[in-house]
Order: C-alpha cells, then structure tokens, then sequence
C-alpha cells in the first residue's frame, strides 16, 4: 500500500505533466473543481482544474467537487507513472470517475 505522501508526490506529478501538456497543446476548455478520494489510505485530496492544468491541489475532501476519482493508493501511483492503463481500470472497476459525460471527454484531452 502506498503511503499519503506517495499519493500526495504522484498528484503533484500529474499536475505538472498537465502543465507540460498545457504547454505543448494549448489550453483545454475544462474548468471544474475536483477530488481525489483514496480508498485504502481514507483520504483525499482536492484542487481545480483550470484550462487543463490541475491547481490549488490541497489535503482534504471537496464533496461538491463536479469532478471525483476515487481509487486505491496502489492504483493512483500507478496510474500517473504509467504501469496502469487508465482504460482497463476503469473496465476493472479499479477506478471510479464521477462526472459529466461532456467532463469525461474533455478528461480524455489530457490523458
């Protein structure tokens, strides 16, 4: 089981690939707050994403976030450093997305 702090230092890692993909592809029209929820650890995270970059990323829940993921340590770790396709853990049930269907194809911009 990852730690918070690795789960924590993955998220951070994900924030600044977006900001590079923010970079090289321009700006994405996806402004939403949202949540990180780990399952194992019973802890979460919250921030915004704004233009296709993930800011503001803080300790803490955020209950009306339009935006919520929710996954085990493990998985999160995995899914930022690659060894997890983000496809087979969602068929797997190994990750839960929850938003709008509109979010969810512009989500899919910045994986």
């Amino acid at each position: 089981m990852a730690s918070v702090d690795e789960c924590r230092q993955a998220l951070q890692e994900l924030a600044a690939r977006l900001d590079r993909h923010a970079e090289a592809q321009g700006r994405v029209d996806l402004e939403r707050t949202l949540a990180c929820r780990i399952t194992d650890l019973d802890t979460a995270f919250h921030g915004r994403l704004d233009g296709g970059r993930l800011v503001d990323l803080t300790d803490g829940d955020d209950p009306n976030a339009k935006i919520a993921l929710s996954t085990s340590s493990d998985d999160l770790v995995a899914l930022v450093h690659g060894q997890l396709d983000m496809a087979k853990a969602l068929a797997a049930r190994r990750v839960s997305i929850k938003a709008n269907p509109f979010d969810l194809m512009k989500l899919r911009k910045l994986i």
